[in-house]
């Protein structure tokens, strides 16, 4: 590491407490379980009002999966605003504001008149809306455990699975009894318990200590500031810029001799540290530079290039197969029931720590995307059920633990931050995955295609996951102390004050 500059200004901060590990921590679950289903639920089970829209407006596969795409890519997109918001105010207002969006998306979408309407409220206001209920809710999540972390994530996210398994067979009764617009005025109503959900968000206590910071690199040329304690009678001697520091060193007779150009670089570097200080408690943007963060961030936007297709074109594909429409929406439930199954079980494996979070991510994924590649040889109700209770498995174990493996990557500290970067990394992936599938399936006449292109995407992501896991073991060979913390680890810790309140001197 480059030899520390000490920061100009003490500060205190205000410092995280320990994770509780239980304790109203599981209402956190549960508020975080009632998001994901009312979210990307949701998002899964909107394929029953795809094939009705797509009726309706005589369109496009590629036009109507626009809907849905741009809902992903607004929650990827507007998850970094999403996480600033929350450091700014709070987790509980900004999530109430975003159940108010969701509801108001659903509610407009019911009276719209064209597909670009469509677009406006139930693809940009509702997926906006998503973002400032999901992304402050899973980083409190993250806040509320340390060594049941897998296992609090996987039960959270099974929430995802549950509405599903409920909402599909729901959405198409209540389509069939008042149309697909009165269908999504109820769920605009029932969108409003995104409301309650953060109103259960308690932030945890908190401790006010007195730091200081310095300033260097990590082993891979982040940017980094270091959080260090201080002695209250420290910050009497803390000197209030640069010039005032260096002036301690030298005498009366040698402060001449500071010319103009010396003066104006320390004040520049001070006038730097100062604005880090301030942004840095709203948006960690440091994580840009680490090495880590970014593969595994490429992994997100491959993924997301296959995660959201499957959901949204197996209803009409088994359509297309001649399957009944009750059937074909049985399917996604089916998926969805085994999709619970597996984040129990994965979640359960991963708290076991059996193998590295990151291995099992990797296994999971390459099986997902063999799954996908195997499903246009299924072509009857029964071939269906059996890649949508395969698929169901694979898709559960795989984003029951992915959140586990990006706090792993950057620290719990640094999760809110690295959630809303991760999350608009990925927008690309969310946005282009399901229009992608959609101009395949229009150029070839088979929805069959989708799922081809579902699978690759999700075999080259896995390519990501071996890089990291390389990159991870070079990481622990070169590490100098067997009781050193790992890089990112450490500068969880030096930024530990940074995402509070920094108080001016």
């Amino acid at each position: 590491m480059d030899a520390p500059m000490k920061a100009q200004r003490a500060r205190k901060p205000v410092a995280p407490a320990a994770a509780p590990d239980g304790g109203y921590g599981w209402f956190i679950v549960l508020a975080c379980f009632l998001v994901f289903g009312l979210t990307f639920g949701v998002i899964k089970a909107f394929g029953v009002f795809y094939v009705e829209i797509h009726q309706y407006f005589d369109t496009t596969a590629t036009a109507a999966s626009w809907i849905t795409s741009i809902a992903v890519a607004t929650i990827h997109v507007a998850a970094p605003i999403a996480a600033a918001l929350s450091a700014r105010y709070s987790h509980r207002a900004v999530v109430m504001t975003g159940g108010l969006l969701c509801s108001l998306g659903m509610l407009t979408g019911a009276y719209v008149s064209n597909l670009m309407e469509l677009y406006i409220t139930v693809g940009f206001w509702n997926g906006f809306g998503y973002a400032l209920t999901w992304t402050p809710t899973v980083t409190m999540l993250g806040s509320y455990f340390d060594k049941k972390r897998p296992l609090a994530n996987a039960l959270a996210s099974t929430g995802e699975c549950v509405l599903t398994f409920l909402l599909t067979p729901l959405f198409q009764l209540l389509i069939d009894t008042f149309s697909w617009r009165g269908a999504m005025l109820l769920l605009g109503g029932l969108q409003l318990n995104l409301c309650v959900c953060g109103m259960l968000l308690r932030p945890l206590k908190i401790t006010r200590e007195v730091n200081h910071f310095t300033e260097g690199k990590d082993k891979e040329g982040g940017l980094v500031l270091e959080l260090c304690p201080m002695m209250d009678g420290d910050l009497e001697q803390n000197k209030p810029n640069a010039l005032e520091d260096r002036t301690t060193d030298t005498g009366p007779e040698e402060i001449p001799n500071i010319n103009a150009k010396a003066q104006a670089k320390a004040k520049a570097k001070d006038w730097r540290i100062r604005l880090q200080m301030k942004v840095l408690p709203y948006v960690d943007y440091t994580l840009i530079t680490n090495a880590r963060f970014f593969v595994y961030s490429m992994f997100g936007v491959f993924a997301a290039l296959g995660f959201f297709a499957p959901s949204l074109f197996l209803v009409p594909y088994a359509r297309s197969q001649g399957i009944e429409e009750y059937q074909a929406a049985a399917l996604i439930s089916i998926s969805a029931a085994l999709d619970l199954t597996g984040r129990l079980f994965s979640g359960w494996i991963a708290n076991l720590r059996l193998m590295e979070t990151v291995q099992q991510l990797i296994i999971t994924v390459i099986l997902q995307g063999t799954v996908l590649l195997f499903c246009p040889l299924a072509s009857s109700f029964s071939e269906l059920a059996v890649f949508s209770t395969v698929y169901g498995l694979a898709y559960g174990a795989t984003v029951s633990i992915h959140i586990t493996v990006l706090a792993e990557v950057v620290g719990v500290e640094r999760l809110g931050s690295a959630l809303g970067f991760f999350m608009l990394i990925r927008s690309s992936g969310g946005l282009l995955g399901p229009p992608i599938a959609g101009l395949l399936i229009d150029r070839m006449s088979d929805y069959g295609t989708g799922f081809l292109m579902a699978g690759v995407a999700l075999i080259v992501s896995a390519l990501f996951l071996l890089l990291l896991h390389h990159m991870n073991r070079r990481s622990q060979s070169s590490s100098p102390k067997a009781g050193d913390l790992p890089v990112d680890a450490e500068q969880g810790q030096m930024l530990a004050s940074v995402p509070d309140v920094l108080e001016k001197k």
